[in-house]
């Protein structure tokens, strides 16, 4: 018997746990463990709450879940509740799944000011993460700006523009729509320091900025290459750059119809915010120019109105003691998987925070090969057994996923009309609602 412990249970914890099942199917017992009571990652509190068709791979996960070798051990944190050399000692491989939760810092002066966020925090506050239900971002200036050139500032731009209406159907928590509701911003400026062709927007998540009901997408066509330089881009970049340009195209009289600006700055590097108050106020930005791809500083700068800030520039992991940790990339110090004997990773806790959803499938499976490959037949270790032994001396309090449908089931019933849940935002409320 083989015993594996996965340390998360977002997309790259569950498709290694399918990919362990696969293999071993009745020779394996894979316990999946969360620091939350709930499930699934970011597939719940990352994916912005009006894609819900994204959503729904938790069906797959599920799936995966239900199945009697696979278990989902919930609200128990590893480095507190149970340390890792623990766990080591009774699984045959322990597998990090943990993803990268926490937001990478810019490094510029002003960036503890008021109302400046990042992504991660900004994201899980609407989303319903228990650690950021408090934010309590401000929304009664009119600028607000996302810096970063990636789909997660278009999500921010997106969620900051759409009416009340457009929301429907989304599962963006209560009090995220509430606050929304007496937004008083008139702009959302995303900030990049490259240009056009370093873009990495997908075509489906700009194309929605075509269709909101009170905001228009706007570029400078004066930071637009020439045309022909398209050809060179990929296809799907081609895509997105030939979006950009119908961006610029757009007239002014429609602008002048929207009540909402998303302006794209291009060529433009944050170097300091500027405060009111002990509140953002402004970005002082460095004109750039691109060459053999890198951003290189021009000397010339400007200011751009912020009244709110959100930095979408990327994510890392969270360090656990006594595990390598490459501290400049942000995740754990691997040779493609492998961190030390009987300890791995995978997902972004594996590469960083790049690539979709998907593309978790492969390395969930490709880590599951190296555990075959190092641990053979098993070592005989106690697994399950031991660890619930462990638990139960330490009154650990642990949520299975018979326990999470039963929260499942009370969001839905919790959730206002069209919409598909309403999230729990406490710990505690959701522990109390399995009964």
């Amino acid at each position: 018997m083989r015993h594996i412990a996965i340390i998360g249970s977002g997309p790259s914890g569950y498709y290694a746990a399918e990919a362990a099942g696969k293999k071993w199917g009745d020779d394996a017992r894979i316990d999946v463990f969360d620091k939350l009571p709930v499930p699934y990652g970011l597939i719940r509190t990352g994916v912005a709450p009006d894609h819900q068709s994204i959503k729904a791979v938790a069906r797959r996960y599920e799936k995966t879940a239900l199945t009697e070798n696979v278990r989902f051990v919930g609200n128990v944190t590893v480095g507190s509740d149970v340390t890792v050399p623990e766990l080591q000692d009774l699984y045959d491989a322990v597998v990090f799944a943990t993803g990268a939760p926490h937001d990478r810092q810019l490094g510029v002066e002003g960036e503890d000011l008021g109302n400046i966020f990042g992504s991660a925090a900004f994201v899980g506050w609407y989303n319903g993460h228990p650690d950021f239900a408090a934010l309590d971002p401000d929304f009664s200036g009119k600028h607000a700006v996302a810096i970063g050139m990636g789909n997660v500032a278009l999500d921010v731009a997106r969620i900051l523009s759409k009416t009340e209406g457009e929301m429907a159907g989304s599962d963006i928590v209560e009090h995220a729509l509430s606050a929304l509701r007496g937004s008083k911003l008139e702009t959302v400026t995303i900030l990049g320091r490259r240009g056009p062709h370093q873009i990495m927007m997908t075509p489906k998540e700009l194309g929605e900025l075509m269709h909101l009901e009170r905001a228009s997408p706007m570029v400078d066509p004066e930071d637009l290459p020439p045309v022909d330089d398209d050809l060179i881009l990929e296809p799907g970049l081609r895509k997105s750059v030939t979006l950009l340009r119908d961006f610029a195209a757009i007239p002014a009289s429609i602008h002048g119809e929207t009540p909402i600006g998303i302006e794209f700055d291009f060529f433009a590097n944050p170097v300091s915010f500027e405060g009111k108050d002990g509140k953002v106020s402004a970005v002082e930005v460095e004109k750039t120019v691109i060459e053999k791809g890198r951003a290189l500083g021009t000397g010339e700068t400007y200011r751009v109105p912020a009244d709110l800030v959100i930095t979408c520039i990327g994510y890392r992991s969270s360090s656990i003691e006594g595990v390598p940790f490459d501290e400049r990339q942000g995740k754990f110090a691997n040779d493609d998987g492998r961190i030390l004997p009987g300890l791995y990773c995978v997902g972004w806790a594996k590469r960083g925070p790049t690539g979709t959803i998907g593309t978790n499938r492969p390395d969930g499976y490709g880590v599951i090969d190296l555990v075959a490959e190092d641990i053979g037949q098993g070592n005989r270790k106690r697994g399950r057994e031991g660890f619930d032994e462990l638990a139960a001396a330490r009154g650990l309090d642990i949520v299975t996923f018979r326990d999470w449908q039963k929260i499942e089931e009370a969001e839905a019933a919790a959730a206002r009309e069209g919409a598909p849940r309403e999230k729990f935002v406490d710990i505690a409320d959701m522990i109390a609602a399995r009964g």
